[in-house]
Formats: structure tokens, C-alpha cells, sequence
């Protein structure tokens, strides 16, 4: 039996240097999405070293065969770890708000010959993933979410009961990639935005030297029916994205 396994992973990450950093903070005061012409931030080549994406996929379970998801996948840079590992027989459902992102994951998996990689467009409260999910993760975008709790009740309707959410972000108090120190997301705020989605706390660790992971399961009071308002992968939604969740923290 497969281990459907949803990576959410929002991971805003980027190795710039802190010129680069104090820009992107002025960029997010206004308001501004993670612009595509940036995607090359992303993709620093330490970024395997600090990003440690087996020790997340180990904590979230994915093997061959999984179905996960990335959200709030910009380029697709952890798109594509999480492809490798499941193999032509799971899925990876990528996630973005901004269609160009969702565009360029497609073009990078054609690209890359996985064709088991499939682009979602969501909306910045929901991620809009398929039923059946057993494990999300939200990795570094979770300090852009202007309404976390919402974000949170909609992804865990799509888990299955044992499932899981995961959200990676920075630690506290600076150092490394990532967002300014004073935007980066307490640990135990989190835990209380989680338990406000009917969601309870599994398991905490640290990623050294830079990030955390929480793990949460559903509540019984949850545990109802996957949503039924899915109707297939693919560039879903109307309107323009919300700016209240940009894809990746940037930066």
C-alpha cells in the first residue's frame, strides 16, 4: 500500500548575501510577490547542505511510490527532491498562487522527464490539494500567510486520518538564509495557530544550523470525509493570486 504523502512544502529559501536579504524585506513590506526573474535565488548550489530535504522527507515518511506535495513551490526546487525520491509511481502535486510559478514547474518537469509531477494553482488559504493526503508540509513560506489558520483547516481537509502537516521555517533570532530576523516565525506561535485548526502537535525537531520542522496531526473532531470539492490536478482557481501568501520566502 503506498504512503500517500502531501509535501506542502513552502519552503522560502534562498542563500543570498545580506545586501540581498535587506532587499527582499523591503520588498515584502510592500506587499510584493516573489518574482519569477528571482527563482534563481532559490537555487543556490549549498542549498542541499542547510535545506537537508532527505531529513525532511525522512520525518514526513515519503518513499517510492508516495503522492506528496510542494506548496507554495516557486521554481520547484524542492519539487523536484521530492520527484526523485517517489519515483515514476507517486505523484507529486506542486503548489503555487502565481500561475507563472505553476507554468514554469510544469516546463521544468517536461523538462526533467517527470511526468508524475503535477502543477495546482491554490489561493493564499487554500492550497486546493486532492483528497487522500497523508502528509503536508509548509516549509518557509508559513511567516508570509496573512491567515495561517485558515491556510491550515483548508490543507488538513485533504489528509487522510493518519496524515500529516509539516511546516519548516527559520529559527529565530537570525543567521543563514532566509527572511530578516524579526520576520521570522516563533515556534510556539505556530503550535497555537495549529491548535486553533483543530490540528495537535506530533512531533518538534530542529534542522541545524538554521531551520525547524513541526509535524501535526488531525484532531478526531477533524477526522470527517476527505473534501469532495476536488476535481482534479492542474492550474485551478480564478481571479489573481491574493498577495496575503507569496510562493517562497524570498530573499
Amino acid at each position: 500500500m503506498k504512503a500517500l504523502i502531501v509535501v506542502c512544502a513552502m519552503v522560502g529559501l534562498s542563500a543570498a548575501p545580506a545586501q540581498s536579504a535587506r532587499s527582499g524585506q523591503s520588498a515584502r513590506q510592500k506587499g510584493r510577490l516573489f518574482q519569477p526573474v528571482d527563482l534563481g535565488l532559490l537555487e543556490a548550489p549549498d542549498r542541499d547542505e542547510w535545506q537537508k530535504p532527505d531529513q525532511i522527507m525522512d520525518a514526513l515518511r515519503v518513499a517510492e511510490g508516495s503522492t506528496v506535495a510542494d506548496v507554495g513551490a516557486a521554481g520547484g526546487w524542492f519539487t523536484m527532491q521530492l520527484a526523485r525520491r517517489v519515483g515514476p509511481n507517486g505523484i507529486v502535486y506542486a503548489e503555487d498562487i502565481q500561475p507563472q510559478m505553476v507554468d514554469g514547474i510544469a516546463r521544468r518537469a517536461q523538462r526533467e522527464n517527470m511526468p508524475w509531477v503535477r502543477p495546482i494553482l491554490g489561493s493564499a488559504t487554500d492550497p486546493r490539494l486532492p483528497p487522500g493526503i497523508d502528509a503536508i508540509l509548509i516549509a518557509d513560506v508559513y511567516h508570509e500567510v496573512e491567515d495561517p489558520i485558515a491556510l491550515l483547516r483548508n490543507a488538513a481537509r485533504s489528509l487522510k486520518p493518519e496524515g500529516l502537516i509539516g511546516v519548516v521555517d527559520f529559527l529565530p533570532g537570525g543567521g543563514g538564509p532566509g527572511p530578516a530576523p524579526d520576520e521570522r516565525p516563533d515556534p510556539n506561535a505556530v503550535i497555537q495557530a495549529a491548535r486553533a485548526a483543530e490540528l495537535q502537535l506530533s512531533k518538534r525537531e530542529d534542522i541545524p544550523p538554521f531551520l525547524f520542522l513541526l509535524l501535526f496531526s488531525r484532531t478526531t473532531s477533524i477526522l470527517t470525509p476527505a473534501r469532495e470539492d476536488w476535481h482534479g490536478p492542474g492550474m485551478r482557481g480564478s481571479g489573481p493570486p491574493s498577495r496575503a501568501r507569496t510562493s517562497r520566502a524570498r530573499p
